[in-house]
């Protein structure tokens, strides 16, 4: 089949490498002049299965407040008159109970641990290379109710058969040896051995150069204005130099995808909630992070990318703002400065947003849509790059008519 994919950020691309390997004739559409410019661009880094976990939970409205009133607040609300903002607060805050979380979280740590798998599978068989390391994830605790309070997610990775190990503050230096130089308070921490890191960036441009070279064309600097139905199909794309036809259309576009379907009468809940990150050269080795560390006090993951260190997080409701407040950055170097201190030349660092696609319950929208030829693929919120390649396995296999490897019923836009 001719299928054209909307959008080259880590979920187009990835789809479009899926498609093309199952014999597909695939074009890639963006405005931007290459692949991963936006939100794939300068993300944390991390490729975290087992601490997919939504961002709706128990407690979190109360927390929420607590938040907002930090000095370095992992949690900003910039309201204006957007009923899309309103919506989208009101579905997210509906999911903040024990069944929801629960039913979430299972159905994410489902398709991030399949996604890793793939992208195991995906780097044995191309050599990919992408700054990347198997050295797990650190989530660490800088107060005892913190640690106290990891109960229900234990469970969950008891029952995903996820491995953990949950450490002091000598375990935490001992998987970090760069947090011996904090004087920062740290009372313990849960590591996930099994999970991974790489630059996303580079990741998606050497995956495209690969999905080129397969015969995928990239259509770049291209400005995606409207789907074209007829039918009960879609029969064309229409953009700012011109129209392209295809027999299946995927949308991959983040955040900008619900305006795209909306006047097909498809209403898709994702919302974008900024984030912010640093790319820190490395200045002394032994002070640095050797893999991912989420400091869970700040929300604020710091990753170890070749010779730099990426640190990303909070989480930002302002619309499609993309301006770059000093105050959010001073958050990132007060994080990552009081655990490694000396690591990295936070001065000379590179400060950036993206917008992360979110849906109210944290799980991405993965599978066809009312319209038969459609296909949707975005809404990754903070875990694109962790469920990358899993989502392009699942879709591959729902266009060309095949059960996918893992249940996707429940990802799609249907559940809503």
């Amino acid at each position: 089949m001719k299928i054209a994919i909307l959008g080259s950020g880590v979920i187009g691309v990835t789809s479009a490498w899926y498609l093309a390997k199952a014999g597909h004739e695939v074009t890639v559409i963006d405005r931007q002049d290459g692949p991963a410019l936006e939100t794939s661009f300068a993300n944390a880094g991390e490729i975290s299965p087992g601490y997919a976990s939504p961002w709706a939970a128990p407690g979190i409205p109360m927390k929420a407040v607590k938040w907002l009133m930090m000095k370095h607040a992992p949690l900003i609300l910039r309201p204006h008159a957007d009923m899309a903002m309103l919506r989208w607060l009101v579905a997210m805050l509906g999911n903040c109970n024990a069944r929801d979380y629960a039913i979430n979280k299972s159905r994410m740590v489902r398709l991030a641990e399949f996604s890793r798998d793939c992208l195991i599978a995906l780097r044995g068989e191309t050599g990919i290379r992408y700054d990347e390391r198997s050295r797990g994830t650190l989530q660490l605790f800088r107060e005892q109710k913190q640690l106290d309070g990891i109960g229900k997610d234990i469970a969950v990775l008891q029952a995903d058969g996820v491995p953990f190990e949950v450490l002091d503050r000598a375990g935490c230096i001992a998987a970090e040896p760069g947090l011996a130089a904090s004087t920062a308070p740290i009372v313990g921490g849960l590591r996930l051995p099994n999970d991974e890191t790489g630059d996303c960036f580079k990741f998606t441009n050497a995956l495209a150069a690969m999905a080129a070279a397969k015969g995928v064309e990239f259509r770049n600097g291209i400005n995606i204005q409207r789907l074209i139905e007829e039918g009960g199909r879609i029969v064309r794309v229409e953009t700012d130099k011109g129209s392209v036809s295809a027999d299946v259309f995927l949308v991959a576009m983040g955040s900008f995808s619900p305006q795209l379907v909306a006047p097909l009468s498809i209403r898709l809940p994702v919302y974008p909630v900024k984030g912010y990150s640093l790319t820190v050269p490395i200045v002394d080795e032994a002070r640095a992070p050797v893999s991912t560390l989420l400091d869970e006090s700040y929300k604020v993951a710091i990753t170890r990318l070749g010779d730099r260190i990426r640190v990303g997080g909070m989480a930002e409701i302002s619309g499609f703002s993309r301006d770059l407040p000093p105050e959010r950055r001073a958050t990132l170097e007060h994080s990552a400065g009081s655990l490694f201190p000396g690591g990295g030349d936070l001065e000379a660092a590179s400060f950036w947003c993206g917008l992360r696609p979110m849906t109210p319950d944290s799980t991405p929208v993965i599978g066809p849509t009312r319209v038969s030829n459609l296909f949707l693929n975005t809404g990754h919120g903070t875990l694109g790059w962790t469920m990358a390649c899993g989502s392009a396995h699942v879709i591959t296999d729902l266009i060309g008519g095949r059960r996918p490897a893992i249940e996707a019923s429940d990802l799609a836009i249907s559940r809503y």
